[in-house]
């Protein structure tokens, strides 16, 4: 059996209802981050990805079969004040699926928090489990797609339903939120996507992902928030040194000085 989410919301007052199974659709109405994160915790929109994360937690892998997988959305974490927002693509299946915390549990993870941990993100330079004392500085970790997708390919379906948690993230990082920092291309056109589709002014033709790619855009409220593409922290990219630690760090230096004005 999945486990409930430990310190989330359960009610959140105040919300418009919606048939069920909608839950993306109240995250317009989600008065703070940590509402954003009940809802993807609680989030069973789309029955593929519903279907193959809780049959991932129940079969589990041989590694951890004495574990108890999260087995639902995996929520955004970090700096709820944060000036930099890191974009990833989906939780792992055997990582954040079953860690309840975002690139938690998997070589990407060991990557990626080794970095943060070097450009002052993080308190620590590794992240195993959701209460390992992890504290992220400065920063918030999301991703257009919440749940673990079969073969780490969410379909444009799945990425569209999910939006609305994105999109929301956005706005109420609003008074702090400087750079984005986006693993990969997939994540790069969702991300994209979003802001177009609501109401930010992205340049045409649209700017097409690159590893040190960086772009301005525009919000409606005339705010300017600096794009950084960086290849994604996959183990398949970093054991081919496609992706380097150097190569990172100089990416996360450069979303410092944005964040710096």
């Amino acid at each position: 059996m999945v486990p409930d989410p430990p310190g989330l919301v359960p009610d959140l007052p105040g919300l418009v209802p919606a048939p069920p199974h909608a839950e993306p659709i109240l995250a317009a109405s989600a008065a703070t981050l940590g509402d954003v994160d009940a809802l993807v915790a609680g989030c069973f929109a789309c029955p593929r990805l519903v279907a193959w994360r809780e049959d991932v937690a129940a079969v589990r892998r041989s590694s951890f079969r004495h574990q108890t997988y999260w087995g639902r959305g995996v929520p955004s974490l970090g700096d709820e004040a944060a000036h930099t927002l890191l974009v990833g693509l989906a939780p792992a299946a055997h990582g954040g699926n079953r860690t309840g915390r975002m690139f938690t549990g998997d070589p990407s993870g060991d990557f990626l928090f080794a970095a943060l941990h070097r450009a002052g993100y993080a308190n620590q330079p590794t992240s195993v489990s959701a209460d390992d004392g992890l504290v992220l500085s400065g920063m918030r970790i999301c991703a257009p797609v919440h749940c673990a997708p079969p073969d780490n390919k969410p379909t444009p379906d799945e990425r569209r339903r999910c939006a609305p948690y994105l999109t929301r993230e956005l706005e109420l990082l609003a008074p702090t939120l400087r750079c984005a920092v986006v693993l990969g291309a997939f994540a790069w056109q969702a991300l994209l996507a979003t802001l177009t589709d609501s109401g930010w002014q992205v340049p045409r033709p649209r700017p097409r992902f690159a590893h040190g790619a960086e772009v301005d855009v525009v919000g409606p409220d005339g705010r300017t928030l600096t794009l950084l593409g960086t290849y994604h922290v996959s183990a398949r990219n970093t054991y081919t040194r496609l992706l380097t630690p150097d190569m990172l760090d100089a990416v996360l230096v450069r979303a410092r000085q944005i964040a710096a004005g």
